[in-house]
């Protein structure tokens, strides 16, 4: 059986706080969202918990669990990202590991770790939604696959799947 953990960035703010629109699309994401969830987490920033609010009113039924705040799935180093972000030439993280590869390296490598915990954390057929950020949770599955994915857009994101000791990455819009 599986285990699943479901990685999702926020949707569209004026800085910590949902825009309209963000609300909006947060809403309707939550609205096509299926299953239910089995652990519930935001990393902590307002916009993350905010979004994952508005994915709880959109799914309209209840959830069997709370919501927690883990930390770790926002980096202690926002600016720097922010700073290789601007001098990369591109969004991926192989473009941010072209302007600071030690960034990219060590923050696979935490980032990873986390995403590992959760899933650790995790019974056989349960499922996790977590709202965090980009790049921050392509770089945890880089640090937990080695999978490099595309940049995650506002409200989309990506589902790592355990199975059998090993994970598979989907793309979810």
């Amino acid at each position: 059986m599986a285990k699943t953990v479901e990685l999702r960035r926020h949707a569209d703010a004026d800085g910590d706080v949902l825009s309209g629109g963000g609300v909006e699309a947060a809403l309707e994401i939550g609205r096509r969202l299926e299953g239910e969830y089995d652990l519930l987490i935001s990393s902590g920033a307002q916009r993350a918990t905010q979004t994952l609010a508005c994915f709880l009113a959109g799914i309209g039924r209840r959830q069997p669990c709370g919501v927690t705040v883990q930390s770790g799935f926002r980096s202690a180093v926002e600016e720097r990202w922010f700073a290789a972000a601007g001098r990369a030439e591109g969004k991926d993280l192989e473009a941010f590991r072209k302007v600071d590869p030690d960034l990219v390296e060590k923050e696979a490598s935490l980032l990873g770790g986390v995403l590992r915990s959760v899933l650790e954390s995790l019974p056989e057929g349960d499922r996790a939604l977590v709202v965090g950020h980009s790049p921050t949770s392509e770089a945890a599955v880089l640090g937990l696959t080695g999978v490099v994915t595309e940049p995650v857009a506002k409200g989309a994101g990506l589902r790592v799947v355990e199975e059998g000791g090993g994970y598979r990455v989907e793309t979810l819009s």
